[in-house]
């Protein structure tokens, strides 16, 4: 026979916490990265240092940042400098780059497919062939799971 017990015990457990509507991812203590300084950048550009400036603006991209409008001006900058490395250039420059820094600028690839200019899309086609066979598919993977936006 069942026992009735006065004991509550078990209703003190907050279930409310564990619903997923609940759910907040834990936030990162730190400071978040500005994105590339355009000054720096444009600088690299004009000297015609084209590599340097491709890891610079890769190595201060703003991931993860809450700023759309600092994720919007490294996206603009990032542009600039894939558009300005010639055809010829673009295996040399990704040749350089770090598997990270490969995701990255694989990011910034598809974000820029998002918001075509004229003559852009064709010469994004051209770096993600390029990027595609340094990274393969690991990196594709890797940069449409990932949930850190650039």
């Amino acid at each position: 026979m069942a026992k009735n017990t006065s004991s509550s015990a078990f209703r003190k457990i907050d279930i409310d916490q564990y619903n997923e509507d609940n759910f907040k991812e834990d936030e990162a203590e730190q400071a978040m990265p500005a994105g590339p300084d355009e000054g720096e950048v444009c600088a690299l550009l004009n000297q015609g240092k084209y590599n340097e400036a491709l890891k610079t603006v890769l190595d201060n991209a703003p991931l993860g940042s809450p700023n759309q409008q600092v994720k919007d001006n490294a996206l603009t900058l990032t542009l600039k400098v894939l558009l300005t490395i010639k055809s010829a250039q673009i295996e040399d420059a990704v040749a350089n780059l770090s598997q990270d820094d490969i995701d990255i600028l694989m990011k910034y690839i598809y974000r820029g497919f998002e918001y075509p200019s004229e003559g852009s899309s064709g010469h994004l086609l051209l770096w993600h062939e390029k990027v595609y066979n340094v990274g393969g598919t690991g990196s594709i993977v890797r940069v449409l799971s990932d949930r850190m936006r650039v």
